[in-house]
């Protein structure tokens, strides 16, 4: 090899290793995959569980959740939301953790959602809940849903990723800050 090349080669080495310094500092963080199949995003929600806190991690606020009015629409774009991992069932009641977490429900468009709906809307509304359609089919199946608990924003969400999170296989449900219950 000439000296040319040799310092050529040096030279491009050390444009490489001075390029990849600032990626070096980032290889210990974890990487974030993230897969959306359409619906409302339903990250507020898992972000709230702080399930598996990290070894030294600053203790985080409770997330701020902004109202989003859909228009029908919009939500039309969203339909048929079906959630593979989740269907009518008993669910049993189990404790969970998750201060802050704003109770919500798991709901589909179906006879057992339907009347679980109706016994549970009260209750609900009083606690300030949000629901997940995780399977319908129509706008007027979600139109039907929401007249069952009127003041009780309902979403139409695939619910697989938050099925694998928490256990889930059935709904309807209800996940509070300390339980999962039906």
């Amino acid at each position: 090899m000439t000296k040319f090349h040799l310092a050529n080669l040096t030279l491009k080495g050390l444009l490489v290793l001075l390029a990849a310094l600032p990626l070096a500092s980032r290889a210990g963080e974890p990487l974030i995959v993230v897969e959306d199949r359409g619906g409302t995003s339903a990250l507020p929600y898992y972000e709230a569980l702080h399930l598996q806190p990290r070894a030294n991690a600053p203790a985080r606020p409770p997330i701020p959740m902004l109202p989003v009015s859909a228009t029908p629409m919009d939500e039309a774009a969203m339909l048929p939301v079906r959630s593979a991992k989740l269907t009518p069932g008993t669910v049993a009641r189990r404790v969970i953790e998750a201060p802050g977490l704003r109770p919500f429900v798991v709901v589909g468009d179906d006879e057992a959602s339907q009347a679980w709906l109706r016994r549970q809307a009260g209750s609900l509304r009083g606690r300030g809940a949000v629901g997940l359609v995780v399977n319908v089919e129509t706008l007027q199946g979600l139109a039907r849903l929401r007249a069952l608990v009127p003041g009780v924003p309902l979403a139409p969400v695939v619910g697989d990723d938050l099925a694998e999170r928490l256990g889930l296989q059935h709904y309807p449900v209800l996940i509070t800050a300390t339980g999962i219950e039906q």
